[in-house]
């Protein structure tokens, strides 16, 4: 390590070293996958001490459960602010499809990743930025665009949003465009909502 780069690292401030820490757990987790994860490899990524991870994070699962806060709070913001600028349903859907699909392009299943995690399991609690009250928000929509049974629309809701992980997993796995994704992803949502919409049995049924 070079002196200038040395005097580089100890000119960042505690939030932009935590930042800092943080983006290097993510590289590793993203590449590797959660299990060749430790502090040490996290200091080595991020060209610091292992004791000075420690400095920052008490434990690996402390430093993973704040990684995995921050991203599902990036992800749901950008969600959430296409959906706000959405004018119809159509624009709404392809909106929260196109920030899902580009935050994978740029980090990979890392969230996928994070959850799968089992001492992370507690993250999956509703929270501003969980899944639970990202389909609480959009079974609304759905129930004033469609007319559905709020639990069937909670239903379709809740399933479609395995159309957009699949959609990201395929887009790492192909060379299609993400555009062609998008579309793809975009038609099969919509699609599946206005098939269960004309569908009087499902319409009509109670869970």
């Amino acid at each position: 390590m070079t002196e200038e780069a040395t005097k580089t690292r100890t000119r960042l401030s505690p939030e932009k070293r935590r930042s800092l820490i943080l983006d290097s757990a993510a590289i590793i987790v993203a590449r590797d996958g959660v299990a060749q994860v430790s502090m040490d490899a996290i200091g080595r990524e991020a060209g610091v001490s292992k004791s000075l991870v420690y400095n920052y994070f008490e434990n690996l699962t402390e430093l993973l459960k704040e990684l995995l806060e921050r991203e599902l709070k990036e992800q749901r913001f950008h969600q959430a602010k296409a959906a706000e600028n959405a004018e119809t349903f159509e624009e709404l859907v392809r909106g929260v499809t196109h920030e899902y699909l580009s935050y994978i392009a740029k980090r990979g299943l890392l969230i996928e990743r994070l959850q799968s995690e089992p001492s992370l399991s507690d993250i999956s609690n509703p929270t501003d930025y969980s899944r639970e009250t990202s389909v609480e928000y959009l079974t609304e929509i759905v129930v004033r665009n469609f007319g559905l049974d709020p639990d069937i629309a909670r239903a379709a809701t809740d399933i479609s949003f395995g159309l957009p992980a699949a959609a990201g997993n395929y887009l790492l796995h192909s060379e299609m465009e993400l555009k062609k994704i998008e579309d793809l992803t975009v038609t099969m949502i919509l699609g599946s909502l206005s098939a269960v919409n004309n569908d009087n049995s499902i319409r009509k049924l109670k869970i």
